[in-house]
């Protein structure tokens, strides 16, 4: 499960990817970033490559789709259903 220093940590990378994007505007936890276009594909990639390392999640096990990830509440509704997965297996 993702705890409030997990999201703050994700907040901070998400920030840190806009930025690098030119995009130093907020967002709230309900924004879209990839579907909107603020990230990209990229950015999905550091994204993925950090969700695996952060909170040990398999993506070659998941059936992607970028509404999956594409805002932090929806990332942290991921994270907890994979952990949930691997806790009942």
């Amino acid at each position: 499960m993702m705890d409030d220093t997990a999201k703050i940590k994700l907040r901070e990378f998400l920030m840190e990817r806009l930025r690098d994007a030119g995009d130093r505007s907020d967002f709230a936890d309900d924004s879209s970033l990839f579907v909107s276009g603020r990230l990209d594909s990229l950015s999905m990639t550091r994204l993925v490559m950090f969700l695996e390392e952060a909170f040990d999640i398999d993506f070659s096990d998941v059936d992607f789709d970028v509404e999956l990830i594409d805002s932090v509440n929806d990332i942290q509704a991921f994270v907890d259903t994979c952990a949930a997965q691997r806790a009942g297996s």
